[in-house]
């Protein structure tokens, strides 16, 4: 290590590698050589996996890592259950594995997985582990689960014999009592023991058409707590019809309709700050632009430039800064729906001046050719493309007559469409996007008005289920589910805010954080 900390001082350069890394940041922390700290931080910080994550974080008790050490924490919560089958999981402290079931960060589908962990944590070392159980079982939200489930850890070995955790789980009923007697909507409270967490993923719907006009509307979607909050930025333009891409950080609005006229203009939005930022504008105008990310570029395809429905495309470098022609698809196509899928973007349906398409295509950047692939069963313009549980599914839209409620999904393997269980609402124009490994599809058109409703599948069950609807009704807006944000408190309902409810009270009466 220290011939290395010695090349460095000489060569200004250090070659950082997986048998080293660890060495190396340790003794270039203790010796104050943070250039050194920096170069192995970010080597670690980019292969950060489940199966690793746990000894980088425990790394940075011993060096001053700050930044590192955020990362591998939120990289342990965010994947928790991934983790959990690691080897390194098995090597948390008590305090540590405590501090991770405490965190509103922590991502788990269902609070009886945060239970079963600590089950699997103390049966590697039951003898000198099982002191534990309390400190692990007061950081496990009981009152998130089911009544069935609290009746069957009631009953088991660990709790019967432990005064202190059986009472833990008694309050946890108490709580999922004092919930349904205040008619609060399940996991809607403040209280620890039945706080919801925070999501791992956001649902961002961005701009569209409303009253007559473009809106600049800004909402996001909290799964845990099934509500919308507006993020609005009032100083941003209105815009409708557009594209989003997520990429780097930011979500990229691509196009459009703006005030009076289609337009070419791209805005960034950063995600970490809330703030907007011009990026280079398109080669072409583009309203009724179908947007996808695929290999680092975004790719903004047909549309109308204001007097006619397009077939060229183009896609943009983030690095450059710049947009550049690829070759034009064989069909003119506006409104349609385009997606990104096994290094090739894929695009159906749309308008091409004359009648809604079934057609199909897809682009390979490698040979910069369109190639026809096989058609819907069914006219489409302003529906959705999006790839779930391996395959291509089309939502909704509008077929020239009626707007649609049916879905399909193609399959590569069987080169075919096949029918879907339908939307329960018609609905044209919508924004949608995969939540929690589910398809969420909110707003839109719906006959003679826009809407505010939302819906999900689940392919589980394998039907659709509403949801909270949005704010502000809109069709022709954008959306983007972003993953992991270090910030996502800025765009979901703060927890504290939410109603706190005194077990020893009056199971009618709710009190609120600043009244407990």
């Amino acid at each position: 290590m220290m011939r290395l900390i010695i090349d460095f001082a000489y060569k200004g350069t250090v070659n950082v590698t997986e048998e080293n890394v660890q060495g190396l940041v340790q003794t270039a922390d203790q010796l104050n050589v943070t250039r050194v700290v920096h170069a192995c931080c970010s080597f670690l910080e980019d292969r950060l996996a489940s199966e690793n994550c746990v000894g980088i974080w425990q790394l940075t008790n011993t060096c001053f890592c700050p930044l590192l050490r955020a990362k591998a924490c939120l990289y342990i919560m965010y994947n928790f259950n991934e983790v959990v089958s690691t080897e390194e999981f098995l090597q948390l402290s008590a305090e540590e594995l405590a501090y991770v079931l405490n965190s509103d960060e922590l991502s788990v589908i269902k609070e009886t997985s945060a239970y079963d962990a600590v089950l699997k944590w103390l049966a590697h070392a039951p003898a000198e582990r099982k002191g534990h159980f309390p400190l692990l079982l007061s950081k496990v939200r009981l009152a998130l689960t089911t009544v069935e489930f609290l009746y069957s850890v009631l009953s088991s070995p660990g709790v019967r014999s432990n005064p202190e955790c059986h009472e833990m789980v008694r309050g946890a009923m108490r709580m999922k009592h004092l919930i349904t007697a205040c008619k609060i909507p399940s996991a809607f409270c403040s209280n620890v023991i039945a706080r919801p967490r925070l999501p791992k993923d956001v649902l961002f719907a961005i701009g569209g058409w409303s009253n007559l006009n473009p809106v600049n509307a800004i909402e996001t979607y909290d799964i845990n707590t099934n509500q919308w909050l507006d993020v609005t930025d009032e100083r941003e333009h209105a815009r409708a019809y557009h594209g989003t891409v997520l990429y780097d950080g930011s979500i990229y609005c691509i196009g459009g309709y703006s005030q009076q006229d289609s337009t070419n203009t791209v805005r960034r939005f950063d995600l970490a700050d809330r703030s907007w930022h011009e990026a280079a504008p398109m080669n072409r105008r583009r309203c009724y632009v179908s947007a996808a990310l695929l290999g680092g570029h975004i790719y903004g395809v047909g549309g109308r430039d204001g007097s006619q429905r397009l077939k060229c495309a183009e896609r943009y470098k983030p690095e450059s800064n710049q947009w550049s022609y690829i070759e034009s698809m064989h069909e003119h196509r506006s409104d349609a729906s385009c997606a990104s899928y096994r290094e090739r973007v894929y695009i159906c349906g749309g308008f091409n001046g004359s009648h809604c398409l079934f057609t199909c295509e897809y682009y390979s950047p490698r040979s910069n050719h369109w190639t026809v692939f096989t058609p819907m069963t069914c006219q489409r313009s302003g529906f959705s493309i999006v790839v779930y549980a391996d395959k291509i599914f089309a939502v909704g839209g509008f077929d020239g007559n009626v707007r649609l409620t049916n879905v399909e999904a193609y399959s590569s393997e069987t080169n075919a469409w096949a029918a879907a269980p339908p939307m329960q609402n018609p609905r044209s124009n919508f924004g949608i996007g995969l939540i929690d490994n589910k398809i969420f599809v909110t707003g839109g058109f719906h006959s003679i008005s826009t809407i505010n409703f939302a819906e999900f599948y689940d392919s589980v069950t394998n039907k659709w289920s509403k949801v909270a609807p949005m704010g502000t009704p809109r069709s022709a807006l954008g959306c983007c589910v972003v993953s992991m944000l270090p910030n996502v408190r800025d765009y979901v309902m703060a927890r504290q805010n939410l109603p706190y409810l005194n077990a020893t009270c009056d199971p009618v009466r709710v009190e609120h954080p600043e009244h407990p």
